[in-house]
């Protein structure tokens, strides 16, 4: 069994990981990712195919512009990257999975810990009460700020984030100025080049630590507060804040179009899948079905033109089978051209039958079978949506053919009960029921039960396709042995009517 065969039955859903070859290859086009995400790309372990690289859905060729980064940046970035939650087992604990993806750092954890670590200073350095109170919030604001909105998960988020971390260093920066104003900027830093090489960045995260050491080496000589060293800091944290901002939307943007792209073309391997199955079977329909009831309707007719001395009611009946054979042959002919989107245009659609056509059913259904057949209507008679008409009459008919098959000869009574909520359907037969097949284990205590493995091999298409009609429109269906004998088929189906012209 093929893909395509595997998908039009459900068994298994073809997943771009399971391509025999490329899509390109099968004429549909998947744009390769640029931007941040090309290195993470070029990251992926690579086959031993030389020029292969494995793009999380299966081995394809490289794509021209795809570039790896350099050994020192990618060293940086995997260094960066270790503090990863994902590397850490255990951890999902402090991290929840936002708008922002799996794995990103809460901001109760964010704000806490910065919390923690501008209080450490006063600890570390216990001096005295200097400085001005609202310098230092504004500065404790510029610093704090970004790293609530570059790493922050969801709404509302960023500004609870901000909030504390800026109320717990403006405290610090009024104990000792300027000194945890780098403390503050170093965490933020430090967070935002974690976050960048989560994006797959590492090159531009490495970048974003240079200045810090700068400062580091500068601050090591004179520890005295230098109004261009808490310039630098401000700049460097909000600078890389910026930068990270815009990369993280970047990537959201990147990583929504390739999901999307994604997503299209699963649909259209899957669309694809379907119209070749939808060809296979209209062939077998074309070459066998179609063929044999030709034959039935040819061999009718050449038995009434032929055979001497036949009486009148077998011509008759010869006459009606040659004409419900022909008629079969128009509804096959119209179920090709709906399976056959490429169908010619010279096939005959006839439009689907409804409960107009429900006398017609019966009438030709009594001639058939030649037994009593009546339709019982009851209710205002209403026009509703073509998809319970059709329901409708496809139910009765399977179960008037039914009756023909296993209670030849007896009496069915159709009735059709027109409510305000639902449209009720009752075929009743006084024959002796199907009764259970040899070998077949049939239970008649479950009769409704098609799938039971009981019923399955005594149930046949036929109960299982009224079943799966009347779920398809939302309604109900119950078959079974009717009280006081024969066999019942009773279906519920919720009324859509429609507005009268």
């Amino acid at each position: 069994m093929d893909e395509a065969d595997e998908v039009t039955t459900g068994r298994a859903v073809p997943r771009p990981a399971e391509l025999p070859c490329p899509p390109w290859k099968l004429g549909l086009r998947r744009p390769w990712p640029s931007g941040p995400r090309r290195a993470a790309a070029s990251r992926a372990p690579r086959s031993r195919e030389r020029g292969a690289v494995a793009d999380g859905h299966g081995v394809g060729t490289r794509g021209p512009d795809v570039r790896a980064p350099g050994r020192g940046a990618l060293a940086l970035g995997r260094a960066v990257r270790l503090l990863s939650p994902a590397a850490r087992p255990g951890s999902s604990a402090l991290f929840s999975a936002g708008a922002a993806g799996a794995g990103s750092l809460s901001p109760v954890v964010l704000s806490v810990g910065l919390a923690v670590l501008a209080s450490a200073e006063i600890l570390v350095r216990a001096a005295g009460l200097r400085g001005n109170l609202a310098l230092a919030l504004l500065l404790a604001l510029c610093t704090t700020l970004p790293v609530g909105f570059v790493l922050a998960p969801e709404r509302g988020a960023p500004i609870r984030g901000t909030a504390a971390v800026a109320l717990t260093t403006a405290c610090v920066l009024a104990l000792e100025p300027f000194r945890a104003l780098t403390v503050a900027g170093v965490a933020a830093q430090l967070i935002t080049v974690h976050a960048l090489g989560r994006a797959g960045s590492p090159l531009l995260s490495g970048l974003l630590v240079l200045p810090y050491v700068g400062l580091a080496l500068a601050a090591a000589g004179d520890p005295a507060d230098s109004t261009v060293r808490v310039v630098a800091v401000l700049v460097a944290t909000l600078g890389s804040a910026v930068a990270a901002t815009g990369i993280t939307r970047h990537v959201r943007t990147a990583a929504q179009a390739h999901s999307a792209t994604e997503r299209a073309f699963a649909d259209t391997l899957l669309e694809h899948a379907a119209r070749g199955e939808r060809a296979r079977i209209a062939r077998e329909l074309h070459d066998v079905v179609a063929h044999h009831i030709s034959m039935i309707a040819v061999q009718a007719e050449t038995a009434r033109l032929t055979t001497q001395g036949l009486p009148a009611d077998g011509a008759t009946r010869l006459l009606a089978i040659g004409d419900t054979a022909r008629a079969a042959l128009t509804e096959m002919r119209r179920l090709l051209g709906v399976l056959r989107e490429d169908a010619d245009v010279g096939v005959t659609r006839r439009p689907q039958p409804g409960l107009r056509q429900l006398m017609e059913l019966v009438d030709d259904s009594r001639e058939a079978a030649g037994s009593r057949t009546r339709l019982i209507v009851s209710g205002t008679v209403a026009p509703l949506d073509p998809g319970i008409e059709v329901t409708a009459y496809r139910i009765v008919q399977e179960a008037l053919t039914n009756a023909r098959r296993h209670a030849p000869g007896a009496a069915v009574d159709v009735e059709l009960r027109y409510g305000t909520d639902d449209l009720e359907l009752r075929v009743r037969d006084n024959g002796p029921g199907p009764g259970p097949e040899p070998g077949s284990g049939f239970d008649p205590a479950h009769p409704n039960d098609p799938a039971a493995p009981a019923n399955r091999d005594r149930v046949g298409h036929g109960l299982l396709g009224m079943h799966e009609r009347a779920a398809t429109v939302g309604g109900t269906l119950r078959t079974g042995l009717a009280p006081g004998g024969g066999f019942l088929v009773e279906a519920r189906l919720p009324v859509r009517a429609e507005a009268l012209a």
